[in-house]
């Protein structure tokens, strides 16, 4: 037997798929998850490294990151939303609709930095859509919650529906059906779809802002242009960062789905055998 026969033969017996078409599917789609992993660790260390630099750069305009966001905002009729300092992982620098707020991390919030400018003006430009009714944040704003929480109830679900179909065997003395798990499966792959089909939704609304915020640094006088050619810069690794991701999500939900197909083929092929 090759190593690529072997390969397949050692996925078809951790899947329970009797597929070989199944089992090169995942192979596949496993190899490619590893290679934009790779790409997306890539891309984060020039972030990383582009961030910090920008934020070593001290501005021209000599503001903070929570005086540039306050004055873009109160500038534009925005004097409810509040500004906050975060050292969140989860909500870093971002704008809030339903807590009214402009988030900023510690490493800006009081930076007098290019970064600091990039980012401030950025997050308050989205309020600004967000106030003007623009059509992407309604969307946005209506549906982020299932593009943040949606993958992480794929296996909460996965193990409510193991645990409903053992007690189900349980009560009728039988063997588990596995009904239940493969419901929860599609209900966790649907979460999957609706979130990855929403970061779409949020790349343009985030691209938008970007293009709005580089207006009002321009027309404010808030930054020269070398200083918005460097700010453009770094919104264009963002949106690679944020584009690699969403590869990855959709190669992950192409996972989910090979995967419930062959938990399915598994468990028909017992039933067989029986």
């Amino acid at each position: 037997m090759g190593f690529f026969e072997a390969i397949l033969e050692l996925i078809k017996s951790n899947t329970g798929t009797t597929s070989d078409g199944i089992a090169i599917a995942m192979l596949v789609v496993g190899f490619l998850i590893v290679i934009f992993g790779f790409v997306g660790v890539g891309i984060s260390i020039v972030l990383f490294f582009r961030y910090f630099r920008l934020n070593r750069t001290k501005n021209s305009c000599g503001l903070t990151g929570e005086q540039v966001a306050r004055k873009i905002l109160d500038d534009n009729g925005l004097e409810n939303i509040k500004v906050k300092c975060t050292g969140s992982l989860i909500w870093g620098n971002s704008y809030s609709h339903f807590f009214h707020k402009v988030r900023l991390r510690r490493l800006i919030h009081k930076k007098k930095s290019i970064t600091a400018l990039a980012m401030a003006s950025q997050k308050s430009a989205l309020a600004i859509m967000d106030k003007e009714n623009d059509p992407i944040m309604k969307t946005r704003n209506t549906l982020i919650p299932l593009q943040l929480f949606g993958p992480l109830m794929f296996l909460p679900l996965i193990v409510v529906g193991v645990v409903i179909d053992f007690v189900l065997a349980f009560i009728n003395g039988t063997e588990p059906s596995f009904i239940g798990t493969f419901i929860a499966a599609g209900l966790g792959v649907a979460f999957y779809v609706v979130s990855f089909a929403l970061t779409a939704v949020i790349l343009k609304a985030e691209t938008k802002a970007q293009a709005r915020s580089i207006e009002i640094l321009r027309e404010d006088g808030l930054a020269t242009e070398e200083e918005i050619e460097n700010i453009r810069d770094l919104y264009k690794i963002y949106n690679l960062e944020y584009i690699n991701n969403m590869i990855l999500a959709f190669l992950e939900l192409i996972l989910r789905v090979l995967q419930i197909i062959a938990s399915a083929q598994g468990s028909s092929s017992r039933s067989s055998n029986n």
